[in-house]
């Protein structure tokens, strides 16, 4: 399945909530989910719950493909101990959503496009591809001729994200830390998810 690429904001408002951690909010004007009759849906469906935890993962993270979720549940799959806390583990510990998590890009989206344009450094050496893993004990850092673009200032500046508990961030140095890998309570979705209910369809449907 392609990644979506129609109107973020569409996505934002049929769950209710702020979920690309966006500055401007999408349901600051439109609350309703999209369409003629969004506030009236009908109940649904098992299979259709299911769905709607998968794209809410997606899209938390930074609208993955199918393709990537799948890949991240079978590396999870094949590790020992809770396949859903794992699964998430390879969805936290991403290149772009740590750099996201250590406030170097206003969104995922941003933190997306800092790795792929070569502006992240991991221990000191240049890693363009967002779905690195960061490992505890890793520095992840702006290089040094990127410290002064103004979206990255900018996401600095704005302090309303918290930094989790497992990352540590040295603003002076422009770099952050994963300093253990992170529990499932301790991940800052901005909306809830049932992982163990996503685990289930991927695992039925892949």
């Amino acid at each position: 399945m392609a990644r979506y690429r129609g109107p973020k904001n569409r996505i934002a408002r049929k769950f209710g909530a702020n979920i690309f951690g966006k500055g401007r909010n999408p349901m600051l004007h439109k609350q309703h989910p999209p369409g003629m009759h969004g506030a009236k849906r009908k109940k649904k469906s098992d299979y259709g719950l299911q769905l709607d935890e998968r794209q809410k993962l997606k899209a938390v993270y930074g609208m993955l493909s199918q393709k990537q979720l799948v890949n991240a549940y079978k590396k999870a799959s094949l590790l020992k101990g809770n396949t859903a806390q794992l699964f998430l583990e390879q969805l936290e510990c991403r290149l772009d959503n740590i750099v996201y998590r250590l406030r170097f890009a206003s969104s995922i989206f941003g933190a997306q496009q800092l790795v792929s344009h070569g502006h992240i450094q991991v221990n000191g050496k240049k890693v363009d591809r967002r779905s690195f893993l960061v490992r505890p004990g890793m520095i992840v850092s702006i290089k040094p001729a990127s410290r002064e673009m103004k979206a990255i200032q900018m996401a600095q500046e704005y302090t309303a994200r918290e930094i989790p508990e497992y990352l540590n961030l040295e603003s002076d140095k422009h770099q952050g830390s994963l300093l253990v890998v992170p529990q499932m309570d301790q991940v800052p979705l901005p909306i809830p998810i049932n992982i163990p209910l996503v685990c289930e369809f991927i695992s039925h449907t892949s």
